[in-house]
């Protein structure tokens, strides 16, 4: 072979080579893929970005990235250390949501998420605020901000007094996008241990009857209760849809001596269990 011809060859092959060992210095990982830009908080050392999915944040749960860029050299930073605070300020008093503080996104260099639960919200979206705090290099920081949060068109979450006269909040998380068939659902359950304190409530039951008022108010087969996991610390089960179209999913919350704190069976008298989801697609 002419060496005309070798020298080409020689240069594809080491090139190949470096890019196959180092991928992510030609081609970064896009950390925002699929994420959209709900707003920035600033202090004087840095701009700290919110994103979602949808780019806005709505009654119910909510997952929110956060990155934090150094003005000083337009870096992201990749060792923080972040809380946050959701506050809703009331007529009379303040208080704030189920949440976790965000963490550090695996295999993502500069991305952290955490969830935020929005019982309630005014009708224009005012009232609340977040305030995060972070620690770099063994020095605090903190950002705050007023939020804007939209109601969202079906009901996803319930803020309620128990029977027990413990305040709970009950969110749906899953399905986001529910399908014909068997559908894992996903709820979250939390007492208010104080107006600023939501912990998790473990080991209590859900139980589930989807119903479809539209249509007779017929129900679905194959459905199942919803259970508390501990590695997640949600409650799991199966939602069993046989059409698309407007859904009631009617709960009734137990706690371990089997107690109902809140909800109703569906008879023929009653349509409509007082605690529930609503769901269309």
């Amino acid at each position: 072979m002419k060496l005309k011809y070798i020298y080409p060859i020689i240069l594809l092959v080491l090139f190949s080579v470096a890019c196959s060992e180092d991928d992510t210095e030609f081609f970064p990982t896009n950390e925002l893929e699929g994420l959209t830009k709900i707003q920035e908080l600033s202090n004087d050392s840095h701009v700290v970005e919110l994103y979602s999915k949808s780019g806005t944040l709505s009654t119910g749960y909510n997952v929110v990235s956060v990155r934090i860029k150094n003005l000083s050299n337009n870096t992201y930073v990749e060792n923080a250390e972040i809380t946050w605070l959701p506050v809703m300020q009331m007529p009379t008093m303040n208080h704030s949501c189920p949440k976790s503080d965000p963490v550090q996104v695996a295999n993502m260099n500069a991305l952290y998420q955490g969830f935020m639960i929005y019982q309630m919200t005014n009708s224009d979206g005012s009232g609340w605020s977040l305030t995060i705090d972070y620690t770099i290099d063994d020095v605090s920081y903190t950002v705050s901000s007023e939020l804007m949060v939209f109601q969202s068109n079906l009901q996803n979450v319930s803020s309620f007094m128990g029977s027990d006269d413990s305040r709970y909040v009950v969110a749906l998380i899953e399905p986001e996008a529910p399908i014909i068939g068997i559908n894992e659902m996903v709820v979250g359950v939390y007492k208010m241990e104080t107006m600023m304190s939501f912990p998790v409530v473990e080991n209590y039951l859900l139980t589930l009857d989807p119903r479809m008022p539209g249509m007779g108010n017929h129900s679905s087969p194959n459905n199942t209760d919803l259970t508390y996991q501990v590695e997640d610390e949600l409650y799991r089960g199966n939602l069993s849809l046989t059409m698309t179209g407007y859904w009631v999913l009617n709960l009734k919350l137990l706690n371990e001596l089997g107690d109902v704190l809140k909800g109703e069976d569906v008879t023929e008298d009653n349509t409509q269990s007082s605690l529930y989801f609503e769901m269309e697609f």
